[in-house]
């Protein structure tokens, strides 16, 4: 299937895990589904996240396709062939983590690895009707993981169930808590401007819930948001800007590359600073509730056919990115709306609560007596 670019067996005997394909696997190449990196040798070692899975006794079975580069939204990919969405045939998968996302809808394996700077776990997640979740900013070791440097990416898991996400949280985190009780929470709604059939979809989550809701506004979300694209796209040129010499970037992703060539010393200042104004809102909001909720996606995915610019989609990924921005964790959920499509419901806590995130998303799913347990 085009979700899967290269497939293998190696590693343990336990459960079956594919990787997106900007994760080192000795041996295997890793091209982020670019002809420009068509011809780079097999990585020497392995990611450690990749070495946490087999210390797992998990077997690899897999690598992923990915929106080029990791540089996009949408999945589409005409060099290494755009990840199918099993579940909604014809919507786009989202990026960049598509064939992550994709496989675990498919049922390819038990569940799969992404990587988040942007949106890039919760986007296809919601996407594709399955659980992404970014974990707190440095939760993860990132030594192995493509771009080297960055203050925005995570890697993170998908899983079709909440009870195999947190197992693979077991596995990749070292540091991961059993998860804490939790009853009669207080969930912090904040406001956005989503389409009406997802808003409803999501207002009808929670009030089914009976939990006690409260508003929060977040003034800074859209300066969060374009902060936040200031930041990615001077450290994306910083990684992959030399890629351009070689004339094999995709037009879309070249675009946006040569103009992430022009972001400014004085626009990543002021994106810095908004990123310390943010943070702090959202920490404050986090005092008043222990978990905030919102949309994953502000629509429903796009069709393919309309989805072909990724600079005129970007704005899918509204309610997502200034959460890489402050590195708060964040789970998308999947439920659907009333024309049958994907809704995502995002759940955000406190940095380094990640287990209380989860567990929070247990209560709700319990509440709501749902199959995805």
């Amino acid at each position: 299937m085009t979700m899967v670019i290269e497939q293998m067996k190696v590693g343990g005997t336990g459960l079956k895990v594919m990787v997106k394909d900007t994760i080192d696997i000795s041996g295997y190449p890793t091209r982020a589904s670019s002809r420009a990196l068509q011809d780079v040798g097999p990585a020497t070692q392995n990611a450690a996240v990749v070495d946490a899975l087999f210390d797992g006794d998990c077997q690899v079975v897999g690598k992923t396709v990915l929106h080029e580069l990791a540089y996009g939204t949408t999945g589409i990919n005409h060099y290494a062939g755009t990840a199918e969405n099993p579940r909604y045939p014809g919507r786009i998968p989202g990026g960049s983590s598509s064939g992550s996302a994709a496989a675990v809808a498919a049922g390819l394996c038990d569940f799969s690895l992404g990587t988040d700077t942007g949106g890039s776990v919760r986007i296809p997640a919601c996407c594709c009707g399955v659980f992404g979740f970014k974990p707190t900013f440095g939760r993860i070791d990132r030594r192995g993981v493509m771009p080297a440097q960055s203050s925005l990416d995570c890697v993170g898991p998908f899983a079709s169930r909440l009870s195999l996400l947190i197992e693979s949280m077991r596995i990749i985190d070292p540091s991961f808590k059993p998860l804490p009780e939790v009853a009669d929470i207080c969930l912090g709604v904040v406001s956005v401007q989503a389409s009406s059939e997802v808003q409803r979809a999501i207002d009808a989550v929670l009030h089914a819930t009976n939990l006690t809701l409260g508003n929060v506004q977040l003034n800074s979300m859209q300066a969060a948001y374009d902060a936040g694209m200031v930041v990615i796209n001077r450290e994306t040129w910083n990684a992959c800007g030399h890629l351009l010499d070689t004339g094999l970037v995709a037009p879309d992703v070249a675009g946006r590359l040569q103009a992430a060539g022009q972001t400014s010393d004085d626009a990543l200042a002021a994106a810095e600073r908004v990123r310390t104004t943010f943070t702090a809102e959202v920490d404050a909001a986090l005092e008043r509730f222990p978990v905030l909720v919102l949309p994953t996606m502000p629509d429903y995915p796009l069709r393919l056919e309309d989805a072909a610019d990724t600079r005129a989609v970007l704005g899918m990924t509204a309610f997502v990115r200034p959460f890489n921005l402050s590195g708060h964790p964040a789970l998308s959920i999947p439920f659907e709306g009333e024309s049958g499509l994907p809704v995502g419901l995002q759940l955000i806590a406190a940095k380094g609560a990640d287990e209380l995130l989860l567990a929070v998303a247990g209560e709700l799913l319990r509440r709501l007596d749902s199959n995805l347990l």
